[in-house]
């Protein structure tokens, strides 16, 4: 795991995201995991919206040093024409800048939440960029996807796996998935929701010792299913009226869960 890896931003309670937000960073999850071409749709919320560079241009980024910034994320890729990219980019996904080549700013509709979509879009890319393509890809992002901390997107990418799954390749999968969900639960300080998840994930994962072999690999989860029993050994023992520090700062504190992929 690299070391950006373990520094993951996302290892803490988590705002909820509004309907619109949500369904702009879906769209693109899900066009990056179904398609790694489409992973450069990452790219642009990514620079837009960074902080920095909105400080430095309030009137929005001339297109040059928006290229100039894009090309070293594009060419991780295998893209190295920017301009065209990025003309390919704003066809496909309009809703994604507004302007023109003197300026271009984050689209008006993501407001005071443009450094969380810049920031989460980053960290996906950032996952998903250095993956082997072909069959192994999409379980390759689910694990890599868990291990930055982005616990929805891992969900999105093992459950087309799952869907198209059967007998014990499907009940592990389904394990994996329900471990995610009940760690983005703990993000959103969900205490109900996160125990649900997580019982049912160790009944799922348990008689495989947190290892789920598949035809592109072996999940190895076994420490973080160790992890998520100790949280529930917690989180079992919390009464209605005990307050969020008592409730979740033991959560938090134990090691953060990883998978490997062998």
């Amino acid at each position: 795991m690299s070391d950006d890896c373990n520094r993951t931003p996302f290892w803490q309670r988590q705002p909820r995201l509004p309907l619109e937000i949500h369904r702009f960073l879906q769209d693109r999850t899900e066009a990056a995991l179904q398609d790694p071409e489409d992973r450069q749709a990452l790219v642009w919320p990514t620079i837009l919206a960074a902080p920095g560079l909105r400080r430095a241009h309030p009137a929005g980024l001339p297109q040059p040093e928006l290229l100039g910034h894009a090309t070293r994320m594009l060419g991780a890729l295998g893209h190295h024409d920017p301009a065209d990219a990025w003309r390919t980019h704003r066809t496909a996904w309009p809703d994604t800048a507004e302007g023109d080549a003197a300026g271009w700013r984050p689209a008006s509709a993501w407001g005071a939440w443009g450094p969380l979509v810049s920031l989460r879009c980053g960290w996906q890319l950032a996952a998903l960029t250095p993956l082997p393509l072909g069959e192994p890809y999409p379980l390759a992002c689910g694990v890599s996807l868990f291990n930055h901390g982005l616990y929805h997107e891992c969900h999105d990418a093992l459950e087309p796996l799952w869907a198209r799954a059967e007998g014990d390749l499907k009940q592990g999968l389904q394990g994996l998935i329900l471990l995610a969900g009940g760690y983005h639960h703990l993000q959103q300080h969900n205490l109900a929701g996160l125990l649900s998840l997580w019982e049912e994930a160790l009944v799922r994962l348990g008689p495989g010792g947190g290892r789920v072999g598949t035809p592109w690999g072996e999940v190895c989860a076994e420490s973080a299913l160790d992890l998520t029993a100790r949280r529930l050994d917690h989180g079992r023992c919390m009464t209605e009226d005990a307050d969020d520090d008592a409730v979740f700062g033991p959560l938090w504190a134990l090691d953060r869960p990883t998978w490997e992929l062998a």
